[in-house]
């Protein structure tokens, strides 16, 4: 049986072990974005057209699948879908500089390394 998320949550006796914790989780959690962060690079050069940039079938797509991940895990589907929301609105805006940019730069159509 596999553990659920919520379920790996540790007792702590002080917020300073607390904050000890989520620092561990935000070390995990940081790389993890920028990673995301450099398929949105992948994504602009893939995309013909600027206004390719936001799928809204995409971003609901996206929502109903963390939705149900966070309550498989023991989460709270409002808040993770928040959350995603928030991060994928960001990330539209940096897909959408990223088109430019590399539109600016005539290197739309080629491998880039973010």
């Amino acid at each position: 049986m596999t553990t659920r998320a919520i379920d790996k949550t540790q007792p702590c006796a002080s917020m300073a072990e607390v904050r000890a914790r989520i620092d561990a989780l935000d070390d995990i959690l940081v790389p993890l974005l920028v990673e995301r962060g450099g398929y949105m690079t992948q994504a602009a050069l893939n995309k013909p057209r600027e206004d390719q940039v936001r799928d809204e079938a995409r971003i609901e797509a996206i929502v109903q699948r963390v939705r149900a991940r966070a309550a498989a895990e023991g989460g709270e589907p409002d808040v993770i879908e928040a959350i995603y929301r928030s991060m994928m609105e960001a990330y539209i805006a940096y897909e959408h500089r990223e088109f430019a940019r590399l539109c600016a730069e005539g290197r739309k159509g080629q491998e880039v390394t973010p």
